[in-house]
């Protein structure tokens, strides 16, 4: 279909749902507004249905990737309107199935072998279909029976076509609507851009199934299913196939007599394992990417599948985030507005006194409820979008994070309504903070980074002896401008040299037999070292 023709079919489902009143005409200048009285899409009576009903339904008719746009619009309920985003969410992944001729002839280009020489049986027909790939059932030569996921015919072009579309969409909505600025579209479809591309290599699927598989190889808590990469290519996953029950089938899991109030709990301990201790989280986890095993009723264990999309923080963030996250349940907001500032999540010249007031205006209806009927999920929602008024740019990995926290939330409540999700969170918070910044928690850092150090220390010996050395006179100008020197460059080697008291210190600490000691018997070299580092350090201040 052509650029001209694919925009001539959104047009008409605009017209069919009215989704032009989604535009504030006040805003538009008057030659435009005229323009818009005179195109089809905009005569019609009043609409019938709610905005919410006319956006999903139009976004339905108009195919796979603005289905799955309106998936990704409807979990930044930091953006838009909550109505939008509840009936958003409502869209189902599932579209008609290609033929199975095309998908066997796509393995075949991709593994260079007939299918019956890959796989002792290949299902014709698809186990799922959704809109960038599907799924096809299929055993090996020697008994394990997997699954063949295989990318769509041509869809990367079509992707390619409707996010140009969708960009000029956004550049509509960003220029007539009141609140176009503030909702950021451009960078919604900037993002969906890359999360959908993303998506459509599957080496890339079957990297982060390994990883995740790894982290959790020998837990109780989720199974992940093994990849088979001697049959995966960039449009073709091969994956051992796995048997649970649907996590949004309760009524099945309770004839299975799985313990209910044990399984969301687990969910919850699942979501801040992999935040915290990984710092690699499947952003995904939608219940028709979570099934149950059901071996053992009383400890349930999830089986997570589709691992496209996949998130991770920094050491950085995740700190500040486990420390906001503990003061604003312990109602510290000035507390939760100092570290936003200092994390640099807002500017560093937002005044402390407000950004509190505005926190605390934020949380303090909220607490007024039981524990157990705060949504934690929607908590985040209310103060990123505090935040937003203070100037804090939106971060992707926090708008993942956010998003996987809804669905954790969403899900944990549907499996046992009486979920209290901070006080499953609260203990492994504190045990995180307290382990990663204890003693023998920083030494293992130091013996983490010190062969980088020591491989840096034989390479500029001469340099602990130049900065070693005392401070010279101030010279006059044109004699510092014709060395090139100073004392910025003494400051510099200062600083080297504390670096490389450090890498000194780590020489120390990371001998086995000296770590196996701490912290509980530190060796005296540790002390010297510190004692250096120190000096080195007051020297670089004066």
């Amino acid at each position: 279909m052509s650029r001209v023709a694919r925009l001539a079919r959104i047009l008409q489902v605009c017209r069919r749902y009215r989704l032009d009143t989604f535009l504030d005409t006040g805003h538009v200048p008057q030659s435009w507004r005229r323009l818009l009285r005179l195109a089809p899409f905009t005569r019609g009576g009043e609409p019938a249905q709610s905005r919410a009903v006319r956006l999903r339904r139009g976004l339905e008719d108009l195919g796979p990737i603005f289905i799955k746009f309106g998936q990704l619009l409807s979990t930044r309920r930091d953006l838009i309107a909550p109505d939008i985003a509840d009936d958003l969410s409502r869209l189902q992944d599932a579209v008609p199935p290609f033929p199975a001729a095309e998908a066997q002839a796509i393995v075949e280009r991709a593994l260079g072998k007939p299918v019956e020489q890959l796989f002792a049986s290949f299902e014709a027909t698809p186990l799922a279909s959704a809109s960038v790939a599907q799924v096809h059932a299929a055993t090996l030569f020697d008994g394990r029976r997997v699954v063949v996921k295989v990318i769509r015919p041509g869809i990367e072009r079509t992707i390619r076509e409707d996010v140009r579309l969708l960009y000029t969409l956004a550049h509509w909505l960003e220029r007539f609507h009141p609140d176009g600025r503030r909702l950021r579209p451009v960078e919604v479809i900037r993002d969906y851009e890359q999360i959908v591309l993303d998506e459509l290599d599957l080496q890339r699927e079957a990297a982060n199934t390994s990883q995740l598989r790894r982290n959790f190889l020998d837990s109780d808590l989720l199974y992940v299913p093994e990849v088979h990469w001697d049959y995966t290519r960039r449009n073709v996953f091969v994956m051992e196939r796995i048997h649970g029950i649907p996590v949004s089938d309760v009524a099945a899991l309770n004839a299975a007599g799985v313990d209910l109030k044990e399984l969301a709990e687990r969910g919850v301990k699942i979501f801040f394992t992999q935040v915290f201790r990984d710092s690699f989280f499947h952003a995904d986890m939608h219940p028709g990417n979570i099934f149950v095993e059901v071996t053992d009723p009383a400890r349930p264990r999830y089986i997570g599948i589709d691992c496209a999309i996949m998130g991770s923080l920094s050491d950085f963030d995740q700190y500040y985030l486990a420390r906001n996250l503990l003061a604003i349940f312990q109602r510290r907001y000035r507390e939760v507005a100092e570290l936003h500032i200092e994390c640099g999540w807002v500017p560093p010249q937002t005044r402390v006194h407000d950004f509190e007031a505005a926190m605390r205006a934020t949380c303090e209806p909220v607490f007024e409820k039981p524990l157990g009927e705060i949504s934690f999920g929607q908590l985040l929602v209310y103060l990123f979008q505090t935040a937003r008024r203070f100037d804090m740019e939106v971060q992707p990995s926090l708008v993942l994070l956010q998003k996987t926290l809804l669905h954790i939330e969403g899900l944990g409540r549907q499996l046992y309504p009486e979920l209290d999700l901070w006080a499953n969170a609260k203990p492994f918070l504190e045990q995180w903070v307290s382990d990663r910044y204890s003693p023998r928690g920083l030494l293992e850092k130091l013996q983490k980074r010190a062969p980088g150090w020591l491989e840096q220390l034989p390479q500029r010996p001469e340099k602990i002896l130049e900065a070693l050395r005392p401070v010279e006179a101030p010279r006059a100008p044109a004699a510092l401008a014709a060395t090139g020197h100073g004392a910025a460059r003494q400051g510099s080697d200062r600083w080297r040299l504390l670096e490389l008291l450090v890498a000194a210190g780590g020489m120390v600490l990371v001998n086995p037999d000296i770590a196996a000691q701490a912290p509980a018997q530190w060796h005296p070299a540790t002390w010297v070292f510190a004692a250096l580092a120190l000096h080195a350090l007051i020297a670089q201040r004066r």
